[in-house]
């Protein structure tokens, strides 16, 4: 039987599910989608039955609609008009991702030779830099994991064993809960879980689903995602017609707890019943029954029903599933009270984990990365201020740090056609023998090089700027002198960060970063908080500064600077001769200790005032003591290393090869502002289409431009509420001002049906941008929203 399709309904979207029927079951299906085929004879209505498709073309991802021709019975010159609907869903198989290549690197340099090589050079620096993070990373999290790991050993083993502790939390019903507190740097969690979910699969357990509150609803969708994750099937609705992909029909699928346990036990019978080789190398990783990790990625974001429902639910069949949660928490464990009744609360066996703060876990990136010679790259001072507070001030996400830094990394290869230049010193030096004459000429405009070039003599100054060979001779001899700086820098910048980042207040920051990023941005010796620093040091006691040099003594022994030979022996000095004064200083105190004696024993008034005076004056005319002048020996020796190597990166030459200094392109891409994208692209849309014909002076209104950009000048000419005909009247005349006085009245009119279609449209644009919205004082007037012009 078939059932015709009503092309009114098809028109007014009711779905094809409403008028297909029965009768889409003897369609036959074709390459492109669902075939039609010939109705049988009505008195009425004959047309084409359609076969029903597995879900609503309502939700297909592309619909495309198909007009067909039905023949009349009887009559083959008549046709009839059928409408069918056709979805198309493309395959993930088939999707190509497009790759970088060089060709994007000559996009914006065509005259660059080297832009094979930059590519070439910018990738290879930045699979470096991902390893070293991913390494960082996994150190940062080696104690949170083990402690995880051991504690889910724990509970298992219990669960096995049916140990009298185990015993009682069965009659107690209490689930095994890891409550992992990890910061409030949600965009870094997914790593950090990906990270978690690898190690316990690697040495716990197989089964662990991870589960996000956006996924979980309600409880059914919950047990729909918990068991696709742990039986390795795909059971979402909206991928049910890929066959593909759908490995478990979910028909075959009762979402129940019955069902996990009976799946459970079928799996670690199946894992029983295995050839002795293969139990021996799966139990080498795994327990015999591992047990079933459930990860609640974001437990704030969890509605407090469905956690309570599947905590009770779990609780009654703990006995049958060994099940333990893991409760990912940005804030703080009293969320956990906060969400679930005690009731609840008291079926969890809840213990307390702590990660890393995203502080320290930055402050070990700068480490790393900036903070060291592995890496020839570097950032200026306020790039790395940019990033820095983008992290202190938005998300505390280090990976989107990271982000950045890769940004800059991209960038400066992209902008700077010597970066060909930033790599391995070793590999620098072939380099440069290789440069062309467009390349030397290129260093040439260096700032930096002018003024070194400016420094010369003259006859120095002619060979540098004509001659290619002398060029490229200097330029070695100057990156040479630019790597040795970088390991100098590093070395005494940690030196001072030892003395700085134990002083009151802190006045260089208590954090290595932050006096990076004032010794990068000026001459650090000339500002105040350099000077109240040393002040703060002249008075240390020996205790703290003995401490003091024997760490700086390890920073420079450690050190790849050559340089600091007489330095590490001049700090050496220093602590033998505190060692000498130990014994005077003793004798000293005992000289005080008398002294206060013989103050007790005279009660006096008169004597007592005539002693104090006299202790008074001799203290005023009273030398510095051996320590004193010791510990400003120390101070001003250091300050001297700090003049000699903490100069400003940007008075080196040939800093602009391996620093990105281009802080204001970082903030249009990090912190981008739309509304003032909008305006700019509105008010004047020569900025970002580069039609010269676009180009007006300040208060025109060029009828070349877009229909959107004129409605929008025009409005920014009207008060709160603008009435939609002068609008529209104003558009028309703008648009029309190329025409010629002379057009007939036909064609004006059929003008102004399309001038006014176009203004409906660029009107209904500005309202979905947020510009205007419909009044309801007036019928024919719209209310303006901003204000400024931006």
């Amino acid at each position: 039987m078939h059932l015709p399709v009503c092309a009114e309904e098809v028109r007014r979207g009711r779905g094809l599910s409403h008028c297909a029927g029965e009768g889409g079951k003897t369609g036959e299906a074709s390459a492109s989608g669902w075939s039609v085929s010939p109705t049988s004879r009505g008195p009425e209505r004959r047309s084409r039955g359609v076969r029903e498709p597995a879900r609503s073309a309502a939700a297909g991802r592309f619909v495309r609609y198909r007009w067909g021709l039905g023949r009349e019975r009887g009559d083959m010159s008549t046709c009839s008009v059928s409408k069918g609907c056709f979805v198309f869903k493309p395959s993930p198989k088939k999707r190509r991702v497009s790759q970088k290549t060089a060709y994007d690197f000559r996009e914006k340099n065509n005259d660059s030779e080297d832009s094979e090589l930059r590519f070439v050079t910018c990738q290879s620096l930045w699979n470096q830099i991902k390893s070293e993070t991913e390494q960082i990373q996994e150190d940062l999290n080696k104690q949170l994991f083990d402690n995880l790991v051991s504690f889910l050993r724990q509970s298992h083993s219990e669960f096995q064993e049916k140990t009298t502790e185990w015993t009682c939390r069965m009659k107690s019903r209490e689930i095994p809960t890891a409550a992992l507190v990890l910061g409030v740097n949600v965009t870094d969690h997914d790593l950090t879980f990906r990270s978690l979910s690898e190690v316990l699969q690697n040495n716990i357990t197989p089964y662990i689903a991870l589960l996000e509150a956006k996924d979980c609803p309600g409880i059914k969708n919950l047990m729909q995602k918990l068991m696709g994750q742990l039986m390795n099937c795909y059971i979402d609705t909206d991928s049910l017609e890929d066959e593909d992909y759908v490995q478990v029909s979910q028909n075959r699928i009762s979402c129940s707890m019955t069902s996990l346990i009976n799946w459970y036990e079928s799996v670690t019978k199946k894992t029983d019943s295995e050839t002795p080789s293969k139990k021996r190398t799966s139990s080498s990783r795994h327990w015999q029954s591992p047990p079933v990790v459930v990860i609640f990625k974001d437990m704030e974001s969890f509605t407090t029903k469905v956690l309570q429902d599947f905590i009770v639910i779990s609780s009654q069949h703990i006995r049958e599933l060994p099940l333990v949660l893991i409760f990912g928490i940005a804030t703080s464990p009293m969320i956990i009270h906060n969400l679930l009744p005690h009731s609840v609360s008291s079926l969890l066996c809840i213990e307390l984990f702590q990660s890393l703060s995203c502080k320290e876990h930055l402050s070990t990136v700068i480490d790393k990365l900036l903070l060291t010679t592995q890496f020839p790259f570097k950032l200026g001072g306020k790039v790395l201020q940019v990033l820095i507070n983008i992290f202190l001030y938005h998300d505390f996400s280090v990976q989107n740090f990271i982000k950045g830094f890769q940004l800059c990394i991209i960038e400066h290869f992209y902008s700077q056609p010597l970066s060909v230049l930033c790599c391995q010193l070793v590999d620098a030096k072939k380099r440069v023998n290789y440069l062309s004459h467009d390349q030397c000429e290129n260093i040439r405009r260096l700032p930096s090089f002018r003024r070194y070039v400016e420094g010369q003599v003259s006859e120095k100054q002619i060979a540098l700027l004509t001659a290619d060979s002398c060029l490229k001779e200097v330029t070695l001899k100057l990156l040479e002198d630019l790597h040795v700086y970088h390991e100098n820098y590093v070395s005494v910048l940690r030196c001072l960060h030892v003395f700085t980042s134990s002083l009151p207040k802190y006045p260089l920051g208590k954090q290595i970063r932050e006096l990076h990023c004032a010794c990068l941005e000026n001459q650090v010796w000339e500002t105040e908080e350099y000077e109240s620093s040393l002040q703060l040091a002249r008075m240390l006691n020996k205790s703290d500064l003995v401490t003091m040099l024997q760490q700086c003594v390890e920073i420079f022994v450690s050190s790849s600077g050559k340089e600091f030979d007489k330095t590490v022996e001049k700090l050496k000095d220093f602590l033998t001769q505190f060692q000498k004064l130990e014994a005077e200083a003793f004798q000293e105190q005992d000289v005080s200790v008398s002294s206060q004696k013989e103050l007790q024993k005279k009660t006096d008034l008169y004597h007592l005032q005539k002693t104090l005076l006299e202790l008074k004056e001799s203290r005023r005319s009273k030398k510095l003591t051996k320590f004193e002048m010791l510990r400003f020996e120390v101070v001003d020796y250091i300050d001297s290393l700090v003049r000699n190597y903490l100069v400003p990166a940007d008075h080196k030459t040939l800093h602009e090869i391996v620093y990105f200094n281009t802080a204001s392109v970082l903030r249009e891409h990090l912190n981008a502002a739309p509304r003032i994208a909008l305006h700019t692209a509105l008010n004047n849309p020569y900025c970002y289409l580069k039609n010269q014909a676009l180009k007006s002076d300040g208060g025109s209104i060029s009828n070349k431009a877009p229909d959107i950009c004129i409605v929008y000048k025009l409005h920014l000419e009207c008060g709160r509420l603008i009435n939609l005909v002068d609008w529209l009247e104003a558009f028309s005349t703008v648009v029309t001002a190329a025409e010629g006085p002379n057009a007939d009245a036909a064609s004006s009119d059929q003008v102004d049906d399309i001038i006014q279609a176009r203004f409906i449209r660029a009107v209904s644009e500005l309202e979905l941008l947020g510009f205007i919205k419909p009044s309801k004082q007036k019928t024919d007037h719209v209310a303006r929203l901003t204000w400024g012009g931006c």
